[in-house]
């Protein structure tokens, strides 16, 4: 993990620039996000071993993650947001479904806030970007926590009509927008069935509930908001862009391929994140059996031309 480095790059540069930071600033950046993934994984041995966590919640989580963490990288994100493929209209409405069970936002109001993220990426009007406070350590922290999770708490919505106009006028997309409660009450409340029925007991429903509800949801949260946080501040940087987005190599595989955020801002409609050697992306694997089964088409697969285009020396 690097700090950033300044880079003359084509085109406006960002409102804030970037300071030098000590080690200090370093370790608190890291204690705020990742003291709750710590205290995660602390609580799973000790949970085991109180007969509270068993296969069939670990069973149920996995399986409620993968199916919503997918739904926002393939779905929300690379489809829905970006293009990144075309997809049949089963496709699209599955995506939609997997991605609400997120409960991260409904896919209109999700795509709307990307659209406008992008546009302003890192510079004044962005949603979330943790420049906005400024480079020095308060304002970085205040910033670092504020693109996490403070910007939810915003009182006004990312107009709709104005970001995703052809979601607007979708009318499979505009069901699913107001399906939205009744799909997030789904994802709530079918763990701690499937834990009742699996295990016909009272005590499976409300583990189940624990891990595969409120951990799972918790847990995919903080890994998407982090590539609102930590990819904009901390990483690698392989790309030219106007931004700060960069690369974080750990967050790769929970985040299905997103961490490898530097091409991605390089080149949003990019199918592929993690294009280089050893950047696992699982949601590009995804995307790539869709195309194999015929669901998906018109793939934007990134070829050497593009990648060598922006390309750092």
């Amino acid at each position: 993990m690097t700090v950033l480095a300044e880079r003359s790059v084509p085109g406006p540069k960002p409102e804030f620039e970037p300071e030098p930071r000590t080690k200090a600033e370093l370790v608190i950046f890291g204690l705020v996000v990742g003291l709750p993934l710590i205290a995660f994984a602390v609580a799973v041995p000790l949970a085991w071993g109180w007969g509270l966590l068993g296969w069939t919640d670990i069973a149920i989580a996995f399986v409620f993650y993968v199916v919503s963490g997918l739904g926002v990288t393939v779905g929300f994100h690379r489809y829905f947001t970006h293009g990144s493929f075309k997809a049949n209209r089963a496709l699209k409405i599955a995506l939609g479904v997997a991605g609400s069970l997120s409960l991260e936002m409904s896919v209109l109001d999700w795509v709307a806030t990307h659209r406008k993220h992008h546009k302003f990426s890192d510079k004044e009007g962005d949603p979330h970007s943790p420049w906005r406070f400024g480079t020095g350590f308060k304002a970085m922290t205040k910033g670092l926590l504020y693109a996490h999770m403070g910007w939810l708490f915003e009182p006004e919505r990312t107009n709709r009509e104005k970001y995703a106009p052809d979601l607007h006028k979708d009318e499979d997309i505009m069901k699913l927008h107001r399906a939205f409660p009744a799909l997030a009450a789904f994802s709530l409340v079918a763990p701690a069935l499937l834990g009742g029925l699996l295990t016909w007991s009272w005590q499976g429903a409300l583990t189940a509930f624990f891990w595969a509800t409120l951990v799972r949801i918790g847990l995919l949260h903080h890994v998407t908001w982090s590539i609102n946080s930590i990819c904009h501040v901390f990483g690698e940087e392989d790309f030219e862009v106007r931004d700060k987005s960069r690369n974080v190599w750990w967050l790769a595989i929970p985040s299905f391929g997103e961490s490898w955020h530097n091409l991605h801002h390089s080149d949003p409609t990019c199918a592929r994140h993690g294009a280089l050697k050893g950047q696992i992306d699982l949601s590009a694997g995804v995307i790539r059996g869709f195309e194999k089964l015929g669901w998906a088409h018109d793939v934007r697969w990134p070829t050497p031309e593009r990648l060598a285009a922006k390309r750092i020396v």
